[in-house]
Formats: C-alpha cells, sequence, structure tokens
C-alpha cells in the first residue's frame, strides 16, 4: 500500500510563507488603521477636504502593503491618476471624483496581476470588483483558514504573546509623558474612551462596514480571469446583412441625412427666417437629444457591417460612402451642439447644458475615430480603448473644474438686466448652486444695475457668504476651493464696499418685503 510522508518545509519556503503572513498582517493592521480614521472623519462628515487626505492615504497603504503595485509601469500610471483624483477630492469633494479615483485605485491594484489588453475588459473588471468587494472578506477568511488547517501559516494567536511586551512597554511611557508634559497630559484627558465605544449606533456601524469593504477591495482586490481575447473579433454574419443591402442602405442613409443637414444649415447655421408658430429656441430644444441618439445608431450600425478585415470593409467604394455618412453625422453632431447653445442664449446655462454639449462632442470624436479605424484599418480593442481614453479625460477634466460656477459666471455676463443677450436672471437657480455661485454674485452686483436687482443680488450674495463661512468655520466641512473663494469674495466685498449683512426672511428668489427695496449699507 503506497504511503505518503510529509516533508519538512525547505529553508527557501520558510522565508517565502513568513512574508506572505506578515504581508496579510500587514493589510489588516493598516485597514484597521483606515476604518479607525475614517470614523474620526467621517462620523458627522458633510463634505470636507478630509476625504481627499483620506484617498491619499489610502494610496500610501496601497503601496505599502502591495510592493508590485509600485514596480509596474502600468500600476504607477493609474497610481498618479488616483492621486490626482484624491487632489481633486482634497480640493471639493465631488461624486465624480470619487468614483474616478476608485476605479484608478483599483487598477493600480490589480494591474500587476493582468496585463492591460483592452478597455472594455477592464471595465468588466472594474464592474465585477466593485460587485464582488463586499464578497471579498469573507472568501480572504475561508482562504486563511484553510492554509492555516494546512499548516501554511502561523496562528496569529500563536504570535499573540510578541505584542504584550511593546503595547505594555508603550503604555507605559506614555502615561510617563502625559504626567512630564503638559501637553500630551492635556490631550489624553480630552479622550472619552466611553463616548467613542458607548456611542456605537447601526449608522457607525454600517459606516464601519462601508470603509472596511473600501479598504479591503483595494488592499486585496478580487481579480477575475477572462479567457484571452483576441484583437478583432472577426467578421459577423447578420441575416440580411450583405454588400448590396449595405450600400444601398448607405446611399439611403445618406440621402435622408443630406435632408436633415440642409434644414439645420437653413435654420441654424445661415439664419434664414423659421415657419409661422416656430421659435428658434423651440426649433433647437426639440431637436438635441434624438439626433444625438440619431448620430450613435450610425456609428453602432458602422461598426457592426464593417468591420476590419470584412469584404465589406475592403470594397473602395462603400468605404467612400461610408466616410460621406460620418462626415454628415459630425455636421448633424455640430448642429445639435449649435442647437443646445441657442438653447441657452434663449434661456440659461446649467451644469445639465453644459454636461449635454460635452457629451455631444464626445459623439463627434467617436464618429472620427469610427472613420479614422475604417481608414487604417485598427481592431475593435483599438476603437474601444480610444473612446474610453477620450471620455477618461474629459471625465477627469470635469472632475477637476467647478461646472456649477462657470454656469454662474456664464448667465451673470450675459442676463439681459446687464445689457447680455441671454435670459432674466434666475436667482433661485443660483441658489441651487451654493458657494458655486458666490463670486459671479459679487460681481452682478459690482455692475450698475436696478435697485432692485442689487438688492436682491446682495441678499443671495450674503446667504451664499453666511453659508460658506459656517462651513469653513468646521474642520469636517472645510475645503481648500472653499478657503480661496471665501477669501477671494471678502476681498472683493471689502474693496468694492458692498453690504455685508445676516441674510434672513426671503425665499428663493430674494424678493425683498415691500416696505425695504435695498439692502442695509455696511457701518
Amino acid at each position: 500500500m503506497p504511503t505518503t510522508t510529509a516533508h519538512p518545509p525547505t529553508a527557501e519556503a520558510a522565508p517565502a510563507r513568513s512574508r506572505r503572513d506578515y504581508s496579510f498582517a500587514a493589510k489588516i493592521a493598516a485597514a484597521g488603521a483606515l476604518v479607525a480614521l475614517g470614523d474620526v472623519l467621517f462620523g458627522r462628515w458633510e463634505g470636507g477636504s478630509s476625504l481627499g487626505v483620506y484617498a491619499l492615504l489610502l494610496l500610501v497603504a496601497l503601496a505599502a502593503t502591495r510592493p508590485a503595485a509600485v514596480r509596474s509601469c502600468g500600476a504607477l500610471v493609474a497610481g498618479a491618476a488616483a492621486a490626482a483624483f484624491a487632489l481633486a477630492l482634497a480640493d471639493d469633494p465631488s461624486l465624480l471624483a470619487a468614483i474616478l479615483f476608485w476605479a484608478s485605485a483599483t487598477l493600480a491594484a490589480t494591474l500587476p496581476r493582468s496585463r492591460f489588453d483592452d478597455g472594455w475588459r477592464w471595465a468588466i473588471r472594474l464592474l465585477c470588483s466593485a460587485v464582488l468587494a463586499a464578497a471579498q472578506p469573507l472568501r480572504d477568511w475561508a482562504l486563511v483558514r484553510r492554509v492555516r488547517e494546512r499548516g501554511g501559516w502561523v496562528s496569529f494567536g500563536v504570535r499573540l504573546p510578541i505584542l504584550i511586551l511593546p503595547a505594555i512597554g508603550s503604555l507605559v511611557f506614555i502615561l510617563l509623558f502625559a504626567g512630564a508634559n503638559p501637553v500630551i497630559g492635556d490631550a489624553l484627558s480630552r479622550v472619552d474612551v466611553g463616548d467613542m465605544f458607548g456611542g456605537i449606533s447601526p449608522l457607525r456601524l454600517a459606516l464601519w462596514l462601508f470603509l472596511g469593504v473600501l479598504v479591503w477591495s483595494l488592499l486585496r482586490p478580487a481579480t477575475l480571469l477572462l479567457a484571452p481575447g483576441t484583437a478583432d473579433g472577426g467578421a459577423v454574419d447578420l441575416p440580411g446583412v450583405t454588400l448590396a443591402s449595405v450600400t444601398l442602405s448607405l446611399v439611403a442613409f445618406n440621402l435622408i441625412f443630406a435632408v436633415q443637414n440642409g434644414l439645420d444649415i437653413a435654420f441654424l447655421w445661415s439664419g434664414a427666417p423659421l415657419p409661422d408658430g416656430l421659435t428658434l429656441a423651440s426649433y433647437a430644444h426639440r431637436g438635441a437629444y434624438p439626433l444625438i441618439a440619431t448620430a450613435l445608431l450610425a456609428a453602432l450600425f458602422v461598426t457592426v457591417t464593417l468591420r476590419p478585415g470584412s469584404r465589406m470593409a475592403a470594397n473602395a467604394p462603400l468605404r467612400r460612402l461610408v466616410y460621406l455618412w460620418i462626415a454628415q453625422n459630425v455636421l448633424l453632431v455640430a448642429s445639435t451642439m449649435l442647437r443646445t447653445l441657442d438653447y441657452i442664449e434663449a434661456y440659461s446655462l446649467t451644469r445639465l447644458r453644459i454636461a449635454a454639449l460635452l457629451w455631444m462632442a464626445l459623439v463627434a470624436i467617436g464618429l472620427v475615430l469610427i472613420c479614422y479605424r475604417l481608414w487604417r484599418r485598427r481592431s475593435d480593442a483599438w476603437l474601444i480603448n480610444a473612446n474610453l481614453l477620450a471620455a477618461a479625460l474629459l471625465l477627469g477634466v470635469c472632475a477637476m473644474i467647478d461646472l456649477g460656477g462657470v454656469a454662474a459666471a456664464w448667465n451673470v455676463r450675459h442676463t439681459r438686466e446687464v445689457g447680455g443677450s441671454g435670459a432674466a436672471l434666475d436667482l433661485c437657480y443660483l441658489g441651487t448652486l451654493g458657494a458655486s455661485s458666490l463670486l459671479p454674485l459679487v460681481e452682478l452686483e459690482s455692475r450698475p444695475i436696478g435697485p432692485v436687482l442689487r438688492d436682491r443680488a446682495a441678499w443671495t450674495r450674503n446667504l451664499q457668504m453666511d453659508r460658506l463661512e459656517a462651513k469653513q468655520a468646521e474642520w469636517r466641512t472645510w475645503t481648500f476651493r472653499g478657503a480661496r473663494r471665501l477669501a477671494s469674495a471678502k476681498a472683493l466685498v471689502a474693496e468694492r464696499r458692498l453690504p455685508r449683512f445676516p441674510a434672513r426672511g426671503r425665499g428663493c428668489s430674494a424678493l425683498a418685503p415691500a416696505r425695504a427695496l435695498t439692502a442695509p449699507r455696511a457701518e
């Protein structure tokens, strides 16, 4: 009967196990420290720069506990992007910057294991990493138990006595220093252990759980193993999709698009009068989003039917029809952007309309990339990567810029009350922008405007200054951008001698009571 003999671990295997054991313990220690710090920072967090500081500490913990992320070029690039978004969170926290930080940090954690092949596959990996993040601690706990049963890792309980001497010694020295140094003693006297552990609530436990899952998903990311992909998916035979049908389709599509583009050139670009009962604003507003959907469908048609290496893609007359159709689609997107700009001119600029314009520009870039891909015979993976790169760059810029401030500044400069061609100023909308509207309101108040609008602008500006001062006075809501904005506003108010008073008793329109039309002057 065959027998198996258990061989003792070799000298080379013991250090490897030790390094792996301590690496796992270091991740646990880092995760515990970050969760404890997050409890202090976010226990009553209302949106401050501490989120950016926490994000930078996450990157430090990632670099310290996953040395492979520092040695990989791709991981370093992703880590640099994550650091940039962490700085954006420190400057002024936003959901977009937080999402981009998490995606970049996850890439930095997982790229050392898997080579970057194409953006679509990595988008799937990131999505699966987010979905599996909550289950990853449980999977790692099961892994630790299996390895311990096999004798692979030494139990933490065996190493627990090692911590007794440094823990007791450190506590003794801290107590001695507390008695000798009044600064340390005063700091320790302010620590209320009962409050730290007595104030545990379901909401606080949920915060700990969320932070634990977030930190562990970066220190121990779940890696999805995908089957090797090819550079190009190859030609796909679709029912009814032949060289003749695609050619006839492109001819018909070009004619239909020519009619639409001709109408846009006549009414939007050349300024020809519209039919009776139809305003330029209504003409511009009605067509914006359906035309973008049209351009996207056109891009999908070309991508599916004219794949690189196929017989249709090699047909020169068919390619010329595609180039003409893509050009018409780009013109269609440009007309759609002009429609939106005309609508903004007639009404006002909002963050959503800025996002719509940027989305239209991204669609136009995608159409041009499709044309370039067909011309240079690039693969599907190249097209996906190029589009994702363009989208990532655009989103990254948006995460760094205050779009609300851009909208507020544009509305103030173009409002009809200051001689502009825009709509009447909507102070209610400016109020929803919060501190983003503060400096544009100071600029509006400094212009030669009527007493009623000046009074309303002064009240709204003072309201935003009151709110911003209250936020900047609390460290949990303090931000770098808020500090710069408040300092600039105070300097301009003092320089231009604008009134400063508590803003009370009015609605979002800032209309004054009938008995008073002007704000009280500053003494």
